[in-house]
């Protein structure tokens, strides 16, 4: 290899490496902006509910058929699920478990809906694929799990 080719086979090893570490250090930030996109969609959906309960008990008796569950129970059930594990997502506490949560709370939403617009669909595939990602890589480094991990990893020693 000439010398042009071998400094130039340098520097893009150079450049690589300063963009792997950009993206590195751009991952907690973006994981935690996943988390908070996802948490506040759900969390309005579940305020909305609890504004008009009589209309939220409604929709789930006609329009939301939700597999296995009476009408109530599937209302007060989504209601929780859409209130309380949203905010462990944004807190990134108990991560992985609140984003498979909120992952089986979106698959039911889908698949309770007779007739789902296109647009609608699109959403939850979207925020499916965000809490995929929590599920397998975790809430990451700003999150309450990796702050309580590194503080029991300390007592443990």
């Amino acid at each position: 290899m000439s010398q042009h080719h071998s400094t130039l086979f340098g520097n893009a090893l150079t450049l690589l490496g300063g963009c792997r570490r950009v993206l590195t250090h751009l991952q907690a930030p973006a994981n935690l902006a996943a988390r908070i996109f996802v948490g506040m969609d759900f969390f309005r959906s579940g305020l909305t509910k609890i504004v008009d309960w009589d209309t939220t008990l409604a929709l789930f008796a006609d329009e939301y058929h939700v597999p296995f569950l009476p009408a109530h129970v599937a209302a007060v059930a989504g209601t929780f699920g859409e209130l309380f594990f949203p905010v462990l997502l944004v807190f990134g506490l108990l991560g992985r478990f609140s984003a498979l949560s909120l992952s089986v709370v979106n698959i039911v939403a889908v698949l309770s809906l007779s007739d789902i617009a296109p647009a609608a669909l699109q959403q939850h595939q979207f925020w499916g694929t965000l809490l995929i990602g929590v599920v397998l890589w975790g809430p990451g480094r700003w999150s309450l799990d990796t702050w309580w991990w590194s503080k029991v990893s300390h007592t443990v020693r």
